[in-house]
């Protein structure tokens, strides 16, 4: 059934009429503090576990199992009457019967209207995506690069405006909870959700998460939407690289490398924190008390929602097996520090289940109630009592094609050329025959990467709107210059005989989560052939890789140019193609480490010293983190240091305007515990013109140097050592001594 008549006039429509002698937490001007402290005093208990369960939108929809289609009322009578859940969810693919703009918004203001209507306190849901790269759940929206792409351009501006351009096409679709950014790092090229982050490093994923949580909380022009920052946390340490294999890492590793870039990021005022599916030592995140409660709460005084992923809580008991049952498995999440459950198809269970726990005393009302109030603050701070409701009206222009030229800006911030063998790029303007090769020349969808319309990509028979990079080559090729598709590898060697110059793109098929792990992390062989043929033509070749994580390229590598282009969304064709043409000067940087050969994984720069001596293992790759070329010269002028930060006096010494990556980096002769050779502290971007000096001053938290002390148990503070610190920028360093 589709409410379309109430959605229609859903826009106009307050959840509950503000009355100066109305109830208090009707009073859209009473302070949020007391509205909370009113509505919850007047809830049952029902009513308030009912909050603390999220419900995927599946769940109503057709046969109301995995259908999709209409809304069908008989579901929803139970999920958000029966048992009023707090919170739904559109997970990956989970789209309405139409797949357009509107039609999200027709969706999401009936389930929010039946919510409330059906509400004795009219109290309404807070709606959920994954808008992880863009509104990307959404024929027609745009998708911009995947985190590990952003992560390339070194740039938190440019990650701002990308959440918040995301969160603007989010909110026109009625949608108030963004389940984004990760915060996770990038260490283990086999793990399938790799792309997903912002780099290897802690202050590099930080720094971007924290600004991705600014751009989407406070874009301009929208409803508010609340970031998630996720999955808390070591979610990205799995055993054996794949996906939610429990962890088992040291606490000092845990603290001084895993936890400090969720941190920062929960620090920039995110609203709420999706917790690691996986275990960490021995014990799943979703019932940890340390994590939940003595890290986030305690240590780093978070006030907003914690929620599981998916079915997490259920899992303590059925796959983890740590719960006898499933109220003892809540039981364990609730008095973790769990608000809200993602349990997407068990209402009844849910509010049976945590109804027992606490006949059983397994669980407080008060923390019940601790959970609850944290819920329905996130929703008074949104807004949703006074504006449940979008306008459908206005989504298709609010979201179809919206910030496109955004999109093509990031991703072409995002492409990191790493060969440029004889200055084969930019193309010359003498090229009058450029060969396009590999399969993923004309692949929008393989492009996009996973969480795109379906959970593992772009579902058969669908079509992203966007631009290929066959298509971009095609747009950019100057007049006179021919651009001849190769169809077949042996086609592709034949033309690139009589080619000024092959393009040929090599990458690996969309995927997510545990269906994307790699356990080998390469060029396919048949790629690799290809690409081996193409080098022995004589001729000049370019190779573009369109691929989530770094692929070890075996007898590809060595051809004169190597684009890393990651996964640049729907304008990818058009940002590649701008680089490629020199239209933009590539400013991107390896936000992780390359490994050189299968096995080296997992590999990071911040690799610990030790007395080991077979060839590659120590810190040996292919190419390094904050590998990357430009079409001009920069030079490192000089650097001064002191307690406080560094200053860095930098030149174009080209020919052409660029963007240069300034990172500041830290060691100590001598540590107390085993210290990386090296440590990102500082970094910043900064645009010269061509023969233009510039001194640029960054200022770093002490706290970034800080390390665990004691033996090999880790019980001490994570503390800033005394002594010596060398900083390096470029080739200039200077020693500072810390009292």
């Amino acid at each position: 059934m589709v409410l379309a008549t109430a959605a229609a006039c859903a826009a106009a429509v307050a959840a509950v009429p503000a009355q100066a002698d109305g109830p208090l937490y009707t009073r859209a001007g009473a302070p949020v503090d007391l509205r909370v402290k009113d509505l919850l005093k007047r809830m049952t208990l029902d009513e308030k576990i009912g909050q603390m369960d999220q419900i995927a939108v599946a769940r109503i929809q057709g046969d109301c199992e995995w259908s999709g289609g209409e809304l069908n009322e008989s579901c929803m009578k139970t999920v958000l009457a029966d048992y009023p859940v707090g919170s739904v969810i559109s997970g990956g693919g989970m789209a309405p019967a139409k797949n357009t703009p509107q039609d999200w918004a027709k969706m999401v203001n009936a389930v929010q209207k039946y919510a409330i209507t059906n509400s004795r306190l009219h109290i309404p849901i807070v709606y959920g995506v994954d808008g992880v790269h863009g509104h990307n759940n959404v024929l027609g929206a745009t998708i911009f690069p995947h985190q590990i792409g952003l992560g390339a351009t070194w740039d938190p501006g440019t990650v701002h405006d990308s959440a918040a351009a995301t969160a603007r096409a989010v909110a026109a679709t009625g949608i108030d909870w963004n389940f984004a950014p990760v915060a996770d790092l990038a260490r283990d090229q086999r793990w399938g959700r790799y792309y997903e982050t912002y780099g290897e490093d802690p202050l590099l994923a930080g720094t971007l998460a924290a600004a991705a949580v600014d751009g989407a909380e406070h874009a301009k022009g929208a409803k508010r939407v609340a970031a998630t920052v996720k999955h808390f946390g070591g979610y990205s340490e799995p055993a054996n690289g794949h996906d939610r294999v429990p962890a088992d890492v040291s606490i000092r590793y845990l603290q001084d490398t895993l936890l400090p870039s969720y941190k920062q990021a929960v620090q920039s005022g995110a609203k709420s924190v999706m917790v690691n599916s996986g275990a960490v030592n021995g014990v799943p995140a979703t019932a940890s008390t340390y994590l939940l409660t003595k890290v986030l709460r305690q240590q780093w005084g978070f006030k907003g929602v914690t929620v599981s992923d998916w079915e997490d809580v259920r899992a303590l008991q059925t796959r983890y097996k740590i719960a006898a049952d499933y109220p003892e498995a809540i039981a364990l999440a609730v008095n973790a520090g769990l608000d809200m459950a993602m349990e997407p198809y068990f209402a009844k269970e849910w509010s049976e289940g945590l109804k027992t726990a606490v006949n059983r005393h397994l669980v407080p009302q008060r923390r019940i109630d601790e959970a609850v109030g944290r819920i329905l603050r996130m929703k008074f701070e949104l807004g949703l009592f006074e504006h449940p409701y979008v306008d459908a009206a206005k989504a298709d222009a609010a979201v179809n094609g919206a910030d496109t030229g955004l999109a093509r800006t990031a991703a072409a911030q995002s492409q990191v050329l790493l060969r440029n063998e004889g200055g084969v790029l930019p193309v010359s303007p003498s090229a009058k025959r450029i060969v396009v090769a590999g399969s993923y020349a004309d692949d929008i969808n393989d492009q996009a990467g996973g969480w795109t319309i379906g959970w593992q990509g772009v579902p058969d028979g669908v079509t992203l709107p966007g631009t290929t990079i066959l298509e971009g080559i095609r747009e950019a090729a100057p007049a006179g210059t021919e651009v001849v598709q190769a169809k077949t590898a042996d086609d592709a060697v034949a033309q690139a005989k009589n080619a000024d110059l092959t393009v040929v793109v090599v990458g690996e098929k969309a995927g997510a989560e545990g269906a994307a792990d790699s356990p080998r992390p390469e060029l396919t062989g048949d790629q690799q052939a290809l690409v081996k043929s193409l080098k022995a033509s004589g001729k000049p070749v370019v190779t573009v890789v369109v691929a989530g994580r770094p692929l070890v390229l075996g007898d590809a590598e060595g051809t004169q140019g190597l684009l890393m282009s990651w996964l640049p969304g729907t304008e990818g064709g058009h940002a590649v193609a701008d680089v490629l043409f020199g239209k933009v000067n590539p400013s991107g940087r390896m936000p992780v480490s390359w490994p050189r050969n299968i096995g080296d994984e997992p590999m990071y720069y911040q690799q610990l010293p030790g007395t080991n001596g077979g060839p590659e293992s120590s810190y040996d790759p292919l190419y390094a983190f904050g590998a990357g070329l430009s079409y001009t010269t920069y030079s490192f002028d000089a650097l001064t240091a002191d307690s406080r930060g560094v200053r860095v006096t930098v030149s174009d010494t080209g020919a052409r305007d660029g963007d240069l990556v300034v990172p500041v980096y830290a060691s100590r002769p001598v540590s107390d515990v085993l210290a990386p050779a090296r440590k990102l502290v500082a970094f910043t971007k900064v645009h010269l013109r061509a023969g233009e000096r510039r001194t640029v001053r960054m200022d770093f938290a002490r706290s970034a140097l800080a390390v665990t002390p004691g033996d090999i148990d880790g019980s001490g503070t994570p503390r800033v050592e005394r002594g010596t610190y060398t900083f390096t920028a470029g080739d200039k360093s200077a020693d500072v001594v810390l009292r």
